[in-house]
């Protein structure tokens, strides 16, 4: 009773805030599960319209039910039968096929999380930003694949994107509202992955599970995969490129072990501004769904002192020729990073199924572009629709190259 007689007016309670509506694409990956572990982290916060996802019917259904969201669909229509089965007496939605998730994608949201992985994730994506809608973007392929057309969209909407992959989270946090124009160089950083240190000769004899063991990060298989070849950090310049509107050539990648400074931005005056976090993806994720405000992450900031040191290396292009690849792609434009990213899903899809060595992963890749690029192939999609036909024809040109 002494503290409410003694407590002055102005400090009664506040009226509760309304919760921030979520719509979450790729919930049942490494992205959406993390998402659900910040969500945790503010109770009341978050309300959850929608939930997507690709195949797992049965996972599906126990996160939405874990979230409390209103709709699930997943992308696959055979996972539809666990997926109505698992939401039997919740009053949730079900739904299948790729016309679900967009129409998830689509419900009344203040923040989309574009989580699927792959060129999947590019049409829902694209449906949300066109409707204007607020998008924590950490699927890459969406830019990579179609760059133009989904920036274009969001300027004439009126779309908010929010960078949620790491690296790039960290340099839109560098940047605040600083001008681009006076920033002469981004560069993003890449852990190296489990085969910095190895020769060319022994990367290339490397097995699935020493690909799938990176030091740092647990993410899914295909991403894990991108790292271990590096392909995933062109694909990052790419997807910079795009959202930070700067060119190739004021693009950089630097390796750096510890995988705490993710993003740096310097300055004509040899200023830079550099973005620290424990390597965990809850850090990036609550940045974006508090945005503008900040909340809790369930993650400790990184003891600088306890680490010791903060290591930086050049990236060796020659034991990591996928990289290679990603950033000719960048510099070619046009439909070249389309084509890049569907060859690369076959190899890496390939790889992971035991059909194919790890060097083999960049050479299809490489096989495939320059069959492509032969065929004229390879033009500069203006619409979603146009680079989701580049990125067929890849895969396809792929499959007939591992036949």
């Amino acid at each position: 009773m002494v503290g409410r007689e003694t407590q002055p007016p102005e400090a009664a309670a506040e009226p509760p805030r309304q919760a921030k509506r979520l719509v979450i694409l790729g919930v049942t990956g490494s992205i959406g599960r993390s998402c659900a572990r910040v969500i945790g982290e503010s109770p009341g916060r978050f309300a959850v319209s929608a939930v997507a996802a690709g195949r797992d019917g049965a996972a599906l259904a126990a996160a939405a039910r874990a979230l409390g969201a209103g709709f699930a669909a997943v992308a696959d229509p055979q996972g539809y039968a666990d997926l109505k089965a698992g939401l039997a007496g919740s009053g949730i939605e079900p739904a299948a096929g790729p016309e679900a998730v967009i129409e998830a994608a689509l419900k009344p949201a203040d923040l989309v999380v574009s989580g699927i992985v792959g060129a999947a994730g590019l049409s829902p994506t694209y449906a949300a930003v066109s409707a204007g809608r607020a998008v924590a973007l950490a699927n890459k392929e969406t830019l990579v694949c179609a760059g133009d057309a989904v920036m274009a969209a969001a300027r004439q909407a009126g779309a908010r994107l929010l960078p949620m992959d790491s690296e790039h989270n960290a340099i839109f946090q560098a940047v605040g509202g600083r001008d681009l124009a006076t920033i002469v160089r981004m560069t993003i950083t890449a852990s190296g992955g489990p085969f910095r240190e190895w020769s060319a000769e022994r990367i290339a004899a490397a097995t699935r599970a020493e690909a799938l063991a990176h030091p740092n990060w647990a993410m899914g298989p295909k991403v894990t995969i991108d790292s271990a070849t590096m392909m995933n950090k062109g694909l990052e310049l790419i997807e910079a490129h795009h959202l930070f509107d700067t060119p190739a050539d004021r693009l950089a990648v630097v390796v750096h072990p510890q995988s705490i400074v993710h993003g740096l931005i310097a300055f004509a005056d040899g200023s830079v501004i550099a973005g620290l976090a424990s390597h965990d993806m809850r850090t990036p994720i609550a940045h974006c769904l508090g945005y503008p405000e900040r909340i809790p992450s369930g993650v400790a900031a990184p003891d600088l002192a306890e680490l010791a040191k903060l290591t930086f290396e050049p990236v060796d292009l020659a034991r990591f020729p996928a990289m290679a690849l990603a950033t000719r792609a960048l510099a070619e434009g046009g439909g070249a990073p389309t084509a890049l990213n569907g060859a690369n899903e076959v190899a890496v899809a390939a790889f992971l199924d035991g059909r194919i060595g790890f060097a083999t992963i960049a050479r299809l890749v490489e096989q495939t572009l320059a069959a492509m690029a032969g065929a004229g192939e390879i033009g500069a999609p203006t619409t979603v629709a146009e680079a989701l036909a580049i990125h067929h024809i890849a895969r396809d040109r792929a499959v007939g190259l591992l036949a």
